[in-house]
């Protein structure tokens, strides 16, 4: 039994406080960088026949998704298109639009059918550097002797148009490592270019040779030789097999005799695709 003092008593005590809840967390996201900000731009370098067929495919494709015309005048109709478009163009005089490319081969014939296509005006004519002899499928050559002599005529391009960049975010390569060039050559520099911008982005679009699509017989000797200065000197290399490319042009495209240029077609809708977010505003690359 309680008695009633007790329970008088425990009447009378005032019931204790509570500690008031703690203060809510928020979780505190950082506010999503102002439109317009400084773009940092992307070098473009095309080595060899390969990697100038599939450079200038791909320079069509982005022209036509910024709205720039084949003279580099602006035609578009959408402020996005031109939001970040100094990622790929620098803006010259009489407000044209020039890609910020290097175009390189040791042997004339490819640069004159550039210069001939569609968007051939559009380039930098100084940027255009190509020797006489060729490298004849041979590494070696590209790498060693032939590439060599040029490679500083090649660096001394990128460089200026490095100097033009205001906030440089690196470079991409396209090329091929079947040939002579796209894969002596093309490592060479990209060797170089590690060298000297140690802190900057390698990006690369390398078309690896297959055997039941082969143009010539030393095509895995020039692969294997190009592979080890890849893995050493590219942070991201973007794999591009020519039999997987017939593949999706007969089995899913229903192409009975595919061309190179319907390979080219490809490969520059997949450069497009990855390059998407770094040429238009988005929460992505925010």
């Amino acid at each position: 039994k309680i008695s009633r003092t007790n329970a008088g008593a425990r009447r009378s005590q005032t019931p204790t406080q509570r500690p008031p809840p703690p203060f809510p967390t928020l979780l505190l996201r950082s506010p999503p960088p102002p439109r317009g900000e400084m773009p940092r731009e992307i070098i473009t370098i095309q080595v060899g026949q390969c990697g100038n067929q599939i450079g200038a495919k791909f320079w069509e494709v982005i022209c036509d998704e910024h709205g720039v015309d084949r003279t580099g005048r602006y035609e578009g109709d959408s402020e996005l298109q031109l939001e970040r478009i100094n990622v790929y163009y620098n803006e010259a005089s009489g407000g044209r639009y020039v890609p910020r490319a290097v175009l390189m081969d040791l042997e004339p014939g490819t640069m004159d059918s550039v210069r001939s296509g569609p968007f051939g005006q559009i380039f930098r004519p100084d940027n255009f550097v190509f020797g006489q002899s060729g490298a004849g499928n041979n590494w070696a050559k590209g790498h060693y002797t032939e590439g060599a002599e040029l490679i500083d005529s090649v660096l001394d391009v990128v460089r200026k148009e490095a100097e033009n960049c205001d906030c440089l975010q690196g470079f991409q390569v396209c090329h091929s490592l079947g040939g002579g060039t796209g894969s002596g050559m093309g490592t060479l520099l990209i060797s170089k270019i590690r060298e000297e911008y140690p802190d900057r982005m390698m990006l690369t679009f390398s078309v690896f040779p297959s055997p039941k699509v082969s143009d010539t017989v030393v095509e895995p000797y020039n692969a294997t030789l190009s592979v080890h200065q890849l893995v050493e000197n590219a942070d991201e290399c973007m794999v591009l097999d020519n039999e997987a490319l017939y593949d999706i042009c007969f089995r899913t495209l229903k192409l009975s005799t595919p061309s190179f240029g319907d390979l080219n077609h490809l490969i520059s809708a997949t450069m497009s695709g990855v390059t998407c977010c770094l040429r238009f505003p988005g929460q992505l690359n925010s």
